[in-house]
């Protein structure tokens, strides 16, 4: 059998974008070499950019990075090539990818996060004209997931929430530049939203009658929102404020007992939720006893 040449196999994965005004380079080193035989470490990287010669960023798990400056490049293509070279002296062939390189997309602005309902809802300025949201779960190790691929409006409503969870959003610009690629803005600072879920909605139906030494109050309890726990009453004599006399758990209805013979009152009724969040109160009706 001939001698094994022992040549590096040629780096796998070379992608590049632009991110502001860096050129993002990032690839696999190989492992074997065109046999399919392991490559015998080290193996040193030759990345070239017209007559430069750009050192890594970042070296790890096999996978190189570099953050090259791209400002010189702007109206240009960068024609970006890498080979390997093995242990033995030995290269790959050429790898190469082709950026064409324009003005810095402007970063997002005043990014602000809002619920609106069970969504929330984010809205940003900027100059630019598409931008991207992306977003991650609870935990600062969470990756970022990309929820929102091309908007041409400066807001975007998130209807995929859990009520109860913190989420991080990040809202990056970006702008055609050529040959079916973008050039992307720098990342602004991420903006952090803990979506709860709506107050409970106000009870309907209130009705009043007079008993026997009480007034009897009964209601509907509320649809929709967030489920009623329990019902806090309050009364009120003539034009006056309304005051807490009384909570019912759970039961939509309650006995005023300490409603006086003679007395005209007003009552509305408010529901209360698990957590003890109060919801807006009821329509008011009168009643004497």
């Amino acid at each position: 059998m001939p001698p094994l040449v022992n040549i590096p196999a040629t780096v796998s994965n070379l992608s590049a974008v632009q991110r502001g005004d860096k050129l993002i380079v990032q690839f696999t080193l190989p492992t074997k070499t065109t046999e399919g035989q392991p490559l015998n470490p080290p193996v040193v990287v030759d990345l070239r950019l017209g007559g430069e010669h750009p050192k890594p960023t970042t070296m790890q798990n096999g996978t190189a990075l570099y953050e090259i400056p791209g400002t010189d490049w702007i109206g240009k293509t960068a024609v970006i090539e890498v080979r390997a070279m093995g242990s033995n002296g030995k290269e790959s062939g050429w790898a190469s990818v082709s950026l064409p390189v324009v003005a810095p997309p402007p970063v997002p602005r005043d990014i602000r996060a809002e619920q609106v309902g069970t969504a929330v809802r984010l809205t940003w300025q900027s100059t630019g004209t598409h931008f991207r949201v992306l977003r991650a779960g609870e935990g600062k190790d969470a990756g970022y997931a990309m929820v929102a691929p091309d908007l041409q409006q400066r807001e975007w409503t998130d209807t995929a929430v859990e009520f109860g969870k913190t989420y991080r959003y990040l809202v990056q610009g970006f702008e055609p530049a050529g040959a079916n690629r973008v050039a992307e803005s720098d990342l602004p600072e991420p903006v952090s939203f803990k979506a709860v879920a709506p107050l409970p909605v106000a009870p309907t139906g209130l009705r009043a009658v007079a008993g026997l030494g009480s007034i009897e109050l009964s209601w509907e309890a509320p649809e929709g929102g967030t489920p009623a726990a329990s019902f806090r009453i309050y009364r009120a004599t003539g034009d006056g404020e309304f005051v807490k006399i009384g909570e019912s758990e759970g039961l939509p209805s309650y006995s005023d007992k300490t409603a006086e013979a003679g007395k005209t009152y007003r009552y509305a009724i408010s529901a209360v939720d698990a957590d003890g969040r109060e919801g807006p109160k009821s329509a008011a009706i009168e009643a004497a006893r």
